[in-house]
């Protein structure tokens, strides 16, 4: 006697959270603020461009060593200042659209007031840290004179990357603070805003 399989269950209810969703920016609902929307669009075309300057910078690299036995060493350093941009970019960009990896077992079972507060303290903690980034980048910045050896790029050229990300954390870390104070108010707030 065989036991029917049980129909699959649907991925929205493991990704999705209902208690996030009103904190989540979407771009294509246009919900959440029209600068940190069009930033993230913006980080995202610049993700791209800079993932493909990566691969040519490498693949030429690659190519010139093995067919032409010649190296070609602006293309390490290239591939290098693209991949710090690369990090700090992504990073902001996945944050705004919330895709970092978070486990969320305990604020899915949690009530909404609870959530949001769980949230809110999630954010000042990362506001706090990327405040402390940007604060030591700026340090970073204002000490550093130097160009890197071969393309002679200056330094603060790179390491701005991660003073503008933080900043845009920062704020997008902000945003969320405040509708989480207004949800914890007012929980039915949350679904309004959800629906909208």
């Amino acid at each position: 006697m065989t036991t029917p399989n049980p129909p699959p269950a649907d991925p929205g209810v493991y990704l999705d959270d209902p208690n996030r969703e009103p904190l989540e920016l979407d771009i294509e609902g246009r919900r959440g603020p029209a600068a940190f929307r069009w930033l993230t669009v913006a980080m995202e075309h610049l993700i791209a461009t800079i993932l493909v300057a990566l691969i040519v910078s490498v693949s030429a690299n690659v190519i010139g060593r093995s067919m032409f036995n010649r190296s070609l060493p602006w293309a390490d350093e290239l591939a290098r200042m693209l991949f710090i941009w690369l990090i700090f970019v992504g990073a902001a960009a996945a944050f705004a659209r919330y895709e970092h990896i978070a486990v969320d077992f305990l604020v899915r079972r949690l009530k909404p007031r609870a959530a949001y507060a769980l949230f809110l303290l999630q954010h000042l903690i990362i506001a706090a840290l990327m405040g402390i980034m940007v604060w030591g980048g700026y340090l970073v910045m204002s000490r550093s004179t130097g160009r890197t050896a071969i393309l002679g790029v200056p330094w603060n050229l790179i390491n701005v990357s991660l003073v503008l990300c933080s900043l845009f954390i920062v704020a997008v870390a902000l945003w969320r603070c405040w509708l989480c104070l207004r949800f914890i108010r007012d929980p039915q707030a949350a679904n309004r805003q959800a629906g909208d």
